[in-house]
C-alpha cells in the first residue's frame, strides 16, 4: 500500500501503481472528468503516470494557472498533426508553448497561405473532436533516431542526435501522430477546445541565421472561450492603439531606412518628450539627485576595465580613429563612476545620487527593431546611487516611493516586481553575489513590494528588480529597474573614506524608472490611444473663431495662452467651423475653444472637451488659462 497526501493534509491509501486518473475517480466523477494533470511531490505529470511510492499530490484542472502552459503545449502537438495530415511532405521541427499561446516551426518547400491556415485550424478542430489520448512512450535513443529518419523527419532525428547516449527519450502519440516530447500532456486532444491560429513568420532552424529558414505558425490557446474572446478583443484594441499608426496620424515621429532603429522626432512628439523630461527632472530635484552629463564616446580601455567589453561587446557600436578604438556608450554607469572618483569622497557624502538623461546606443539586430519599443539610439532616465551597504535598504525604499509617484502620475496603478538573480555569464565572486542578492531581497520587502523570481536574468554585475506595468488593455511592460552592484566600484576603483579612516568601496545602485524615453513614449501612446492627459498633450488647447472677422482676436488669444506657457494652436483658415472642430478632434486635442462675437465682447470662450459627454461650457479666458496653468504646475512645478 502507498499513502497519498492531498493539499489539505488528508491522506488516502492505494495499491502500488495507482495513477492520477484513478485517484481523481476515487474522489468524484466531476474531478475525474475535469482533471488535466497531476502534481506529484511538486512536479507535474500525466494523469496516467504511475505513482509507486508515498507521495503528496494535487489534481489540477483547467482552472489552475499552471495548466494553461500545458494546454498550449498540447495545441502545438495538435497543429503539428493537422499540418502533417494536410501536407504530408512537410517536416515538423519544434513547437513550444509561449506567452499567450504557442508556435510550431515547419520545413515546407512552398509558403503557407492564409487559406492554408484556415484549413489547418479546421483540421485541428476535427482532431479535438476525435478526442485521441496523449500516450507517453519511452524509447531507446538510437531507435528513436532511426524511427524519425524512416518517417522522413530529419529535424527530429537531428534533435535526438544532439542528446547524449544513454539518455531516456520520450515520445507522445495521439492517434497516428507521434512527436518527440518530455511532457506532460492533458489526457486527450478533446481537452483543447479554445484556440486560434494567428499568423505565419519566418524562423531559422535552431535560431541560427546560418541555418535554413523554416515557417513558423503562431497560435493562441486558452482554458475557456471567454478567455480566448477577451484575448482576441485585446489584440484588436492593441492594433487600434498601435503607436506607429497613431504616431503617424498625429505627426509625432517617423522612422526611416537610412537610420534604422533611430527616431526622427517631429515638433508635437518632441513636445511630449520634453514635457516628460521636465517632469522627471523636477522629481529628481525634489529627491536630491545631482544631474550630470557624460561623454557619448569612451575609449575601449574603460569598457575593458568595467567588463562591458567582454560581456556586452556584441551590442556596442565601435568607433575607430587616431589609432584608437572607442565605443558609443550603451549605458552610463562607467562614466558616472569617473565623476564619483574626482576628489576624495567621505562617508558623509553618501548617499550620492547621480542622474543623467543618458544618450545611449546599442546594436540591436535589425529583425528585433520595433517602432519606438525597440530602438538602437535612446535616452534613459539613468541614475546611480553611491551608498554604503547599510544604506541599501533606505535607498531602495526611497526609490520605490519615487517610482510609485511617477507611475501613478502617468496613469499606471498596477505594478508587478520581478527579482532577477545571477546569470550564467557574470562578473564577481559567488560570495559577492550572495551578499548582493540577499541585500536586495531584504530591501524590496521593506519597500512593501511582493516579487516573483526571474531566474538567471540579472545584469552581469549584479541582481536586479524589474518593475512591470499593466496598461489600459491588460498588457505588461517592463520599465523600471533597480540593480545592486558590488562589482563595478571594485573594477573601476571607486572608494570613499569610512568613519574609521580606512578606504572602502561604495555600493552602486543602478536605477531607472521610465527606462528609455523612446520605449516609454511608445507605451504612453498606446496607453492613451493618442488621447494624452492635458498636462502631456502636445497641443493643450485649439482656438477657433466662428467667422474670419474674428481672426485678429483669435491671434491675440492664442498669443495670451502661449505667453502663459500653454501649448496652444489656432485655425483661422476659411474652412467651416465644424470642419475645424473635427480636424482638432481627430488630432486628439484635449480642449477646443470656439469663439464668436458674443464671446469676444464678454472675454469668454466656449470649451469642448475631447471625448466628454458633458455639454460644452463657456468660461472666462482667464479661467481657462488658470485651469491649464494649474494642471501644468501640478506636474511640472
Amino acid at each position: 500500500m502507498i499513502n497519498i497526501t492531498f493539499p489539505d493534509g488528508f491522506t488516502k491509501q492505494f495499491n502500488k501503481g495507482v495513477t492520477g486518473a484513478e485517484i481523481a475517480s476515487s474522489i468524484s466523477k466531476s474531478l475525474a472528468k475535469d482533471a488535466m494533470v497531476v502534481e506529484i511531490n511538486g512536479s507535474l505529470a500525466d494523469m496516467s503516470f504511475p505513482i509507486e511510492n508515498d507521495s503528496s499530490i494535487r489534481i489540477l484542472t483547467s482552472k489552475d494557472p499552471e495548466v494553461l502552459e500545458i494546454i498550449r503545449h498540447d495545441a502545438a502537438h495538435i497543429i503539428a498533426e493537422a499540418a502533417k495530415d494536410l501536407f504530408p511532405d512537410l517536416q515538423v521541427t519544434i513547437g513550444p508553448a509561449i506567452k499567450d499561446g504557442f508556435y510550431y516551426d515547419f520545413a515546407k518547400s512552398t509558403p503557407f497561405t492564409t487559406d492554408d491556415l484556415a484549413k489547418i485550424e479546421a483540421r485541428m478542430q476535427e482532431i479535438v473532436k476525435e478526442d485521441n489520448k496523449f500516450i507517453r512512450q519511452e524509447i531507446d535513443r538510437n531507435e528513436a533516431i532511426e524511427m524519425f529518419k524512416k518517417m522522413g523527419e530529419h529535424y527530429k532525428a537531428e534533435i535526438i542526435s544532439s542528446i547524449p547516449e544513454g539518455e531516456k527519450i520520450t515520445l507522445y502519440r495521439q492517434g497516428n501522430f507521434v512527436d518527440l516530447c518530455k511532457g506532460p500532456h492533458c489526457p486527450s486532444t478533446g481537452k483543447i477546445k479554445h484556440f486560434k491560429l494567428m499568423k505565419v513568420a519566418g524562423a531559422y532552424w535552431r535560431g541560427d541565421s546560418k541555418n535554413e529558414m523554416l515557417q513558423r505558425i503562431y497560435g493562441t490557446a486558452w482554458a475557456t472561450k471567454e478567455q480566448l474572446d477577451n484575448y482576441l478583443h485585446m489584440l484588436e484594441e492593441a492594433e487600434r492603439r498601435d503607436h506607429r499608426k497613431i504616431g503617424k496620424e498625429l505627426g509625432l515621429f517617423h522612422l526611416q531606412e537610412e537610420a534604422q532603429g533611430m527616431v526622427f522626432w517631429h515638433p508635437k512628439g518632441y513636445s511630449i518628450y520634453r514635457t516628460i523630461e521636465a517632469y522627471i527632472r523636477r522629481k529628481l530635484e525634489k529627491h536630491h539627485y545631482a544631474e550630470v552629463k557624460t561623454p557619448m564616446v569612451l575609449d575601449k580601455k574603460l569598457w575593458e576595465a568595467s567588463g562591458h567589453w567582454e560581456k556586452f561587446r556584441e551590442s556596442m557600436f565601435i568607433v575607430e580613429g587616431d589609432d584608437k578604438i572607442h565605443a558609443l556608450k550603451p549605458m552610463s554607469c562607467p562614466g558616472h563612476i569617473q565623476i564619483f572618483k574626482q576628489g576624495i569622497k567621505s562617508y558623509r557624502d553618501l548617499p550620492l545620487r547621480m542622474a543623467e538623461f543618458g544618450c545611449c546606443h546599442r546594436n540591436e539586430s535589425t529583425g528585433g527593431l520595433h517602432g519606438l519599443l525597440r530602438v538602437r539610439n535612446f535616452v534613459q532616465d539613468d541614475a546611480h546611487i553611491f551608498c554604503t551597504e547599510e544604506q541599501i535598504n533606505s535607498e531602495t525604499v526611497l526609490f520605490c516611493n519615487l517610482l510609485r509617484e511617477i507611475y501613478n502620475d502617468f496613469g499606471f496603478k498596477e505594478i508587478k516586481v520581478k527579482f532577477s538573480d545571477r546569470p550564467e555569464v557574470r562578473a564577481g565572486s559567488d560570495d559577492i553575489w550572495d551578499k548582493a542578492e540577499s541585500s536586495l531581497k531584504i530591501a524590496i520587502k521593506e519597500a512593501g513590494f511582493e516579487y516573483e523570481m526571474n531566474p538567471g536574468e540579472g545584469a552581469f554585475y549584479g541582481p536586479k528588480l524589474e518593475f512591470v506595468l499593466t496598461d489600459a488593455v491588460g498588457r505588461e511592460w517592463q520599465c523600471g529597474t533597480l540593480q545592486v552592484d558590488f562589482v563595478l566600484p571594485e573594477r573601476l576603483d571607486a572608494e570613499y573614506i569610512a568613519p574609521s579612516g580606512e578606504k572602502k568601496r561604495p555600493v552602486m545602485l543602478h536605477r531607472a524608472i521610465i527606462g528609455t524615453f523612446e520605449r516609454f513614449m511608445g507605451i504612453l501612446i498606446e496607453q492613451y490611444a493618442g488621447r494624452f492627459p492635458l498636462w502631456l498633450a502636445p497641443v493643450q488647447i485649439a482656438i477657433i473663431g466662428i467667422t474670419n472677422e474674428l481672426d485678429n482676436h483669435i491671434i491675440g488669444l492664442n498669443k495670451r495662452f502661449i505667453d502663459a506657457g500653454i501649448r496652444s494652436e489656432l485655425d483661422i483658415s476659411r474652412e467651416k467651423v465644424n470642419y475645424k472642430i473635427r480636424n482638432f478632434s481627430n488630432q486628439k486635442v484635449p480642449l477646443i475653444a470656439v469663439v464668436g462675437k458674443k464671446e469676444q465682447l464678454d472675454g469668454t470662450m466656449t470649451i469642448r472637451k475631447l471625448g466628454s459627454s458633458e455639454e460644452q461650457k463657456t468660461f472666462l479666458v482667464d479661467e481657462v488659462i488658470g485651469m491649464i496653468a494649474t494642471e501644468n504646475k501640478k506636474y511640472l512645478g
